[in-house]
């Protein structure tokens, strides 16, 4: 495609707030243009508009708003556009139906059965995007060869795409699926998304469905086979919604602005940004591939341009805009991920690795509870910050304005009411005044004492003197930074790479402000802003390829006998892509292809999208590259290890073929004979106070001539800061390169000064974080790498928790006691270079499969122990009676597996790999137990254990070396007071609101066994005590639950109550009294089975304290424990049920509560890897309790075996109801069923071990949740899992989703466990 002669071509960004317009004129020039998305006063279209203007100036010719736009001096447009991605936001896609394989009806309101946030008892969900679903009568499974189901009848035999044969159990009734769908038709839905199981491989049934659809005359189909043919129902099923919710909104706005030109631009060549960064003919854009359109352009702008110009060195993309930042990396190739979510729906489709955290220049700003917070709430566009004279609130822009750092003199005049008016600094200095006198009230309101009786808390209020309003927004400004550094350090330290090693590529309206004071924080010594990069995203698109891509499933094993076969499936796949190129006019020189296999170890989830050009190919590798190899090293950089045993699998051929069609990065270079000169002095504040500081312009910038710091450069459309000790240069591209001075030395103390507070904060949070990196990289099982059931912690010299990460309920408060207990009984015997295993019950463990490896962090100079690092992660097997070792009938803690109190897993450094494989087979010794059934995993990932420890110790050591010993452990304090003081304003506001001071409950499980609770508020203090006395003694079986249980489910509570975010430490438990009866159901003695009281005890406490409380309706109260297995395969899952109501919500549906947050395994994979179908997964009508506000229903789960294995079930609320609150009614109580093969229908009971034959089925019937209020109190208009939905508030609670990339997906991951 040879470039246009004597026409314009336009590369345009249509954004949420501003579109972005990139010209290339006939000459060779360029211009850009800035101009509002919505004017509808003045256009109707911002991008035909920025078209127009750019005519009509440069032509000096007259083109009306009212008549077609002439097309003949128009060479190419190229758009990226928001308008999925808003659609997508605000809920305002097309009406679309849902067809789906009958029994799985809710399986994409079920989803992964995970709730988004732990701690919302709400459990707001975004609404989903179909209106309707119809399910239809067919049913294909995958062939087993060992099979052992009795054949009734032949089944049909099919070959899918992968070579796999599949059975077709049930033909698709199309007489059925036409009345279901003439009946949507009527009813004014004409979009249609199709989705059967196993459809990725085998499409003949829906492809059926769509040529009904589309003979009937639905004007959008989309099929999940076609938009996505991978493996997976679940994340398949919400991208074919998506696209046939989307399609169709970007449909009509194409054709609204091609209407805006003669011809409908027919001969023109038009083209639209994809989420994978590349380009694609406007009739192909689709409403799956369009939902990052936006911000691609600018990953792509960046990656050509900052890349080559820093010598390859690799690059962070770092785009900070009013209400979020993306943040995105380049190192040689674009970083894409297959899976993630955005506005709440999880899409499986090839998009560009960006990283969205709700921090922005109009994040709110907050004092709580004596700490600095920045969002996520924003200030929007309307009213927007404070100085934008609406009545917004303080923002980030406007701690910048305060500060100096944005000049209203160089910003036009459309503030306002009437949008004529500057930026008003007045308005901002009056809001910062009153908070300030906040603050300083926060901070003079306890006056010091010295009586024994002195609250920790009261540290909090003590502080240094009063803050300047200056020192309050620069406070503000460095939390701001802290919390965009996090993102970075886990965007490049999960993959294995050095943070400082990188370039910060700055670009966006607000980034230029902060991108100094980032990269200084994380090491790095260079910046650079593209002199385009206030419309980088548009200039993208005009230096990007057009792509097309295939994708097909495979299911062969890497070896050499089956390289023909893939050779084979990838040239086909390269000539599809190739011939569509050289349609659309590309030479064969301009077209190049890449080529990858999605790779995985056999046995694990794990897979690695792999490029074959990245090794050369050999003879005994594919045609296309050494693909072994590439996996084998990049496996190796990501997760520190390799499994040269096992055989890889390869799950996907992906060919990505590219036209090379974009003009190229220009330079242009501007060269002076003398230093610029600053158009103004200004004064600056930082952190030696404020200085003079020089402004420039970027135009009168030359290139040869440094520019010193502190100084201000004013861009046409950002504001750049160049801070003390950094150095600012024009390259010889005209881009500004910003060499960053290192970090200065602290000055600080060990007073309380509350922005530190908020730093020190965010600082132990990451070392936590960063651990768990270490650990998810190095580990080798399933459970811990993949499904990562672990928890990291930092602890004070005490053994009282700091930080924790990730939030894993029930481990919140468990690790502090095991720290603690071995403080007590080895503290003096502590060496550096030991470390310790623990998991018994008595030793604060929870249940024994999770093993916790606790490390001392020693400093010179002092004797004993300054901090302690732990991590606790649950080994799939320990031994025992049962394989997995969370045995349903066990009586005895010897009879679950292997148990270490205070074991000495390093010794002086060493290792004791004998010692603790002796440990782990002891549980041999007794009757009917084994040892450990996975040693090789066991070991691998106490070692991976010991290594992230080790991580962490290092953090903790950098940490000392930057602030001193004395420092640390001081903020440590503050930053556990600070939960302290969260805790008891929450008592205290508790006590005023209801005027109970003592409260009352009590809960029983199902073997009648009580658990009651009195608590005693102290109004004053703001203290209270929980007394469990009257509680069941300790229990015949497993369901007696450990003290560290309690704590944990306790802690739980307290943090949902409290209600807004706190650091989760000691300090929540600082005002709390537990007494709890040694010798029950909540302290058994040290033998006593507790595999019960982890999964089942654990939520009948937090039913317990929520009841006393009357925060809420009981949830399901369970959750669910079903196991299976033969020989050759084990298998695990918990299942979800109803969440309680509450004052002014229902409760949600199908999903995990409480002390567990466990994804489930997809339907498709399931099949795939164990003897089962699944026969139904939906929700339980009618379970949820009735009242004002509903209760969320269960889930009915059934299982056919299709071979002999061993059941197991650990259920509870199979006797007892979850119950209503203030006359609503209890939900209805779980059912074990078993339908025998031979016709028989068995009740199972709560916990039960059974054998089962080929063609036995296991029914699930879970719990639903209680309800709340009266029932004849009714509300209509109440949405599940919220309060009273209006279309403002639904389109909120979609925004509230807008955090995205592999860094958000992790973190989500990791707290679904």
């Amino acid at each position: 495609m040879a470039q246009n002669k004597g026409t314009f071509d336009f590369a345009i960004d249509r954004g949420g707030t501003f579109t972005d317009v990139f010209v290339r004129l006939p000459g060779g020039g360029e211009r850009v243009l800035k101009l509002l998305s919505h004017d509808p006063q003045n256009y109707q279209d911002a991008p035909t508009e920025g078209i127009r203007r750019v005519l009509e100036e440069e032509t000096g010719r007259s083109f009306p708003r009212d008549h077609p736009l002439d097309t003949s001096l128009i060479g190419w447009i190229r758009m990226g556009t928001t308008v999925a991605t808003n659609a997508l936001l605000e809920r305002q896609g097309e009406r679309t139906a849902l067809l789906v394989t009958r029994g799985f009806r809710d399986l994409l309101h079920i989803g992964t059965q995970a709730r988004p946030n732990l701690f919302d008892l709400k459990v707001c969900m975004p609404e989903m995007l179909y209106e309707e679903v119809i399910e239809v009568d067919e049913r294909v499974v995958l062939r087993q060869d060992d099979c052992q189901l009795p054949r009734k009848e032949a089944k049909r035999i099919v070959t899918g795409s992968t070579g796999e044969c599949l059975e077709v159990w049930q033909e698709l009734d199309l007489q059925q699926v036409e009345e279901e769908l003439r009946g949507v038709q009527a009813r004014g839905i004409s979009s249609l998304a199709v989705l059967l199981l196993h459809s990725y491989i085998w499409p003949a049934h829906e492809k059926a469905v769509g040529l009904l659809a589309r003979r009937l005359g639905f004007t959008q189909v989309s099929l999940s086979s076609d938009v996505m043919p991978m493996i997976r129902a679940v994340s398949r099923g919400y991208t074919v919604c998506a696209d046939a919710y989307l399609t169709p909104k970007i449909h009509h706005y194409l054709t609204s602005f091609t209407s805006a030109f003669k011809g409908g631009l027919t001969n023109v060549d038009v083209l639209f940004m994809q989420s994978d960064g590349g380009l694609t003919p406007m009739e192909q854009f689709c409403g799956s591939r369009a939902v990052l359109s936006g911000p691609a352009g600018g990953v792509v702008g960046y990656a050509v341009t900052a890349y080559s110009s820093t010598h390859n060195k690799p690059v962070i993309g770092f785009d900070m805009g009013g209400t979020s930042t993306d943040v995105s990396r380049y190192a040689g190739q674009y970083e894409h991920v297959f899976e993630a979510s955005t506005a709440g729906v999880t899409l499986q489709a090839p998009q560009l690795d960006i990283n969205t955290v709700a921090a922005g220049g109009g994040s709110c700003l907050f004092f709580r509870c004596g700490i600095f917070a920045v969002g996520p709430e924003s200030a929007g566009a309307h009213p927007g910050p404070a100085c934008y004279r609406k009545g917004g609130p303080l923002t980030v822009t406007d701690a910048n304005l305060a500060l100096g750092r944005l000049l209203p003199d160089f910003f036009p005049h459309i503030f306002g009411p009437e949008e004529n008016e500057p930026l008003s600094t007045a308005e901002t200095m009056k809001h910062f005044l009153q908070l300030t006198r906040d603050i300083n009230d926060f901070l003079s309101t306890s006056e010091p004492q010295h009586s024994a009786n002195r609250s920790d808390s009261d540290i909090l209020k003590d502080g240094k003197s009063e803050m300047s309003l200056e020192e309050v927004a620069m406070g503000f400004i460095r939390v701001a930074n802290e919390a965009m550094c996090r993102p970075i350090r886990a965007l490049t330290q999960a993959k294995g790479h050095d943070t400082s090693l990188h370039v910060l590529a700055c670009f966006g309206g607000a980034g230029g402000q902060h991108a100094c004071a980032i990269a200084r924080a994380l090491g790095m010594n260079t910046v650079l802003i593209h002199k385009y990069s206030g419309v980088l995203s548009a200039y993208g698109l005009a230096l990007a390829d057009v792509v097309e891509e295939r994708q097909e499933p495979c299911c062969l094993q890497y070896r050499e006998d089956s390289h023909p076969e893939i050779d084979q499936r990838i040239k086909q796949l390269c000539h599809s892509c190739q011939e569509v190129l050289l349609k659309r006019g590309f030479s064969r020189s301009q077209i190049s292809m890449e080529v990858y296999l999605h790779m995985r170890y056999e046995g694990t989830d794990c897979a690695l999208m792999v490029r074959g050009s990245s090794c050369p190919s050999h003879a005994q590798s594919c045609q296309s590259g050494d693909y072994l190899t590439a996996f084998t090293k990049r496996y190796l950089k990501e997760f520190g290890f390799t499994m040269p045993d096992r055989p890889v699998m390869v799950d996907d051929i992906r060919v990505r073929g590219s036209g090379k069609s974009g003009i190229g990065s220009v330079t242009g270079t501007k060269t002076g004979h003398e230093a610029p000169r600053p158009v103004k002095v200004t004064r600056c504040y930082f952190e030696e106070g404020f200085l003079d500081t020089s402004v420039y312009r970027w135009e009168h910038l030359t290139c040869g001539y440094g520019i010193e710091g502190p100084a201000i450069i004013i861009e046409k459309n950002s504001t750049i800061l160049v801070e003390p000790g950094c150095r600012a240069e024009l390259t010889v591209g005209g881009d500004l390169c910003i060499s960053v001075g290192g970090t200065r030395p602290s000055a600080l103390g060990t007073e309380l000064n509350t922005v530190q507070l908020s730093i020190f904060s965010h600082r132990f949070m990451s070392i936590a974080e960063q651990m768990g990196r270490v650990l998810q990289r190095t580990s080798i099982s399933t459970n811990i790498k993949e499904r990562l059931d672990f928890s990291c912690a930092v602890f004070g010299p005490d053994g009282g928790l700091v930080s924790n990460a990730p939030h894993i309920p029930v481990h919140l408060g468990a690790m502090q006691e095991t720290v603690q207990y071995q403080l007590k009984t080895m503290g003096s015997s502590l060496k550096e270079g030991d470390v310790i295993l623990s998991n018994h019950p008595c030793a604060g463990g929870s249940h024994l499969p999770d093993l916790t490896v606790i490390t001392p962090v020693f400093h010179h100079g002092v004797s004993g122990p300054v901090f302690f690092v732990a991590s606790r992660g649950h080994h799939a097997d320990i031994g025992g009676i049962t394989p997995g070792s969370m045995p349903p009938h066990s009586t005895s803690l010897q009879q679950e597996g292997a148990v270490f109190t205070s074991f000495k897993l390093v010794t002086e450094g060493v290792f004791q790999e004998q010692a603790v494989t002796d440990a782990l087979m002891a549980p041999a010794q007794y009757p009917g137990c084994s040892g450990t059934r996975n040693l090789h995993d066991n070991l691998s990932d106490l070692r991976a254990q010991v290594a992230a420890n080790q991580r962490g110790c290092q953090l903790v050591g950098e940490l000392i070396d930057s602030y001193g010993l004395d420092v640390v452990q001081a903020y440590m304090g503050y930053i556990q007071s600070n939960a302290e003081l969260a805790v008891r304003d929450m008592l205290k506001h508790f006590a005023q609101l209801t005027g109970s001071v003592e409260l009352e409950a009590e809960d029983h499980m199902d073997d009648g066994s009580p658990i009651r609770l009195r608590v005693k508020i102290n109004e004053e203090e703001g203290s209270a005590v929980f007394d469990f006395s009257g509680t069941g003694c300790e229990v015949w079986g497993n369901c007696n639950a450990p003290r560290a249980i309690t704590l944990s489910a306790l802690i739980y509570c307290l943090r949902c109550m409290v209600g807004q975010n706190i650091p989760l430490n000691q300090g929540c438990l600082a005002p709390i009294t537990v007494i709890i009866p040694p010798g029950s159901i909540l302290q058994p003695s040290q033998n006593a089975a507790v595999v019960g009281g982890n999964v089942l005890t654990s939520q009948r406490v937090v039913d317990v304290i929520f009841k006393a409380f009357e925060v809420c309706a009981a949830s399901q109260g369970c959750m669910n424990n079903v196991s299976f297995g033969c020989e050759k395969s084990g298998y695990y899952e918990t299942v979800a049920g109803g969440a309680g109501a509450g004052p002014g919500w229902n409760g949600r549906s199908g999903v995990h509560t409480h002390m567990t947050n466990t994804r489930i395994t997809d339907p498709e994979i399931l099949e795939k890897r164990y003897p089962v179908i699944l026969q139904q997964f939906s929700l339980r009508p009618a379970s949820g309790g009735r009242g004002r506000y509903r209760g969320g229903d269960g889930v009915i789960r059934k299982l056919l075996f299709r071979k002999k294995v061993v059941l197991s079930v650990l259920t509870e609320r199979r006797s007892t109801q979850p119950y209503g609150l203030h006359g609503g009614t209890s939900g209805v109580p779980g059912l074990n069923l078993l339908h025998r093969a031979d016709g028989r229908v068995l009740n199972l009971g709560a916990k039960t071990t059974i054998s089962l034959e080929p063609g036995d089925m296991f029914s699930l019937h879970t719990p639903g949740g209680g309800g709340y209020g009266k029932e004849e109190e009714e509300e209509e208009g109440v949405d599940e899992g919220g309060s009273v939905q209006t279309s403002s508030k639904q389109q909120h609670l979609n925004k509230a989703f807008s955090e995205r990339g592999s860094v958000f997906e992790f973190r989500r991951a990791q707290e679904s466990v």
